[in-house]
């Protein structure tokens, strides 16, 4: 039986993924020079349409590490010198914020209860903090930041530096992202393609960040500093050896999604997301976890259950539908259903049938 992956991260492929795969090992892109022009044009391709799908303003860069993990520590020793401010709404949220605090910094936080967000009014930031960290979307609780809470933030504190983690929630987001300062994702959740690949966006103000830590003599890392990786950037190149297959598919992938629209993207994740809460609602077993609806995240959604969630994840494993557990000490107590651009409107009705059918 082929399975479908809705776990939210990694998750299933997109659909065009597998022959893109195929061209990339006949034109033998896993073994070509990181130095060559051939990896320029596929970098190149790569940053171009991640900007022209997210709308980037000038003056924005996209860089490629690792992972957005990885991407949390480089914002430390980057763009904060003794204090940050972090928005808490679950456990990823909250990992970013216990990485500040591992660097000895003032890393202050509003924390919120599982399943809700932090109201900006609820937030006391000092003016001596140099970084605001915000979660679009908690991948771990389903619990979703509104855009206006995020835009109201950078209107209360401009000259701040402003983070978003966006990792579970782009590119379906209608963000504009002029109103951050620094974005991340990773590519194995919405992008739909293997894990190994994280991508930073960053502005001017961050540069000048960083560069006025290092004329301070302040450490900011050595070739993964942000200055080393725009002076690479520029030429269409990374500091070390990349990940060239996940680049040159992620290229590929979001020409994909360009050529299908973004507004089309958008509307089938909105349709998706209303076919499951309703489903979950339906079901006598299972409830959204978020309650209130303005918070509940369109691209991870999160149920809890009145049995043991393996009962309901085994369920729809026999129909070939891999969902995923709740996360941490949740994990007998949700399951999280992924909701990205490469799971078809067809699979989130499956789903929604056997949910009812079986939990009613």
């Amino acid at each position: 039986m082929k399975k479908i992956f809705f776990t939210p991260g990694p998750s299933q492929l997109y659909f065009t993924v597998e022959e893109h795969l195929k061209s990339a090992l006949k034109d033998n892109v896993a073994s070509i020079s990181h130095r060559s022009k051939a990896y320029e044009a596929i970098h190149q391709r790569a940053v171009e349409n991640i900007k022209e799908l997210l709308q980037l303003p000038e003056g924005y860069h996209v860089l490629f590490t690792g992972s957005a993990n990885e991407i949390w520590e480089r914002i430390v020793q980057n763009l904060i010198v003794s204090e940050s401010f972090h928005f808490v709404n679950g456990s990823f949220s909250n990992r970013f914020h216990d990485i500040a605090e591992n660097y000895k910094i003032n890393a202050l936080a509003k924390k919120a209860e599982d399943g809700k967000v932090v109201a900006p009014e609820e937030a006391l930031i000092p003016q001596s903090c140099e970084l605001i960290a915000m979660t679009q979307n908690e991948t771990s609780t389903g619990a979703a930041q509104p855009l206006e809470d995020i835009y109201a933030i950078r209107k209360a504190f401009p000259d701040k530096l402003l983070s978003l983690d966006v990792v579970s929630s782009a590119p379906y987001i209608p963000m504009d992202y002029s109103q951050v300062d620094t974005a991340y994702f990773s590519v194995q959740k919405c992008f739909g393609l293997p894990a190994g690949l994280g991508v930073w966006i960053v502005n001017v103000a961050c540069v000048e960040k960083a560069l006025e830590k290092l004329n301070n003599d302040q450490i900011i890392g050595s070739y993964h500093s942000l200055p080393s990786m725009l002076e690479k950037s520029e030429k269409n190149q990374t500091s070390e050896t990349p990940n060239v297959l996940g680049i040159d598919l992620l290229g590929k992938v979001t020409g994909d999604m360009l050529t299908k629209g973004i507004d089309q993207i958008r509307r089938e994740t909105e349709y998706k997301s209303a076919v499951l809460y309703q489903a979950i609602e339906e079901c006598s077993q299972l409830a959204p976890f978020v309650k209130e609806e303005k918070y509940r995240s369109k691209t991870t959604l999160v149920a809890e259950t009145k049995v043991d969630s393996s009962e309901v994840i085994g369920a729809l494993a026999q129909k070939g539908i891999v969902l995923g557990s709740g996360y941490g000490k949740y994990k007998k107590e949700h399951i999280r259903i992924a909701n990205f651009p490469t799971h078809s409107k067809e699979s989130a009705e499956l789903i929604a049938d056997e949910l009812v059918r079986n939990f009613k």
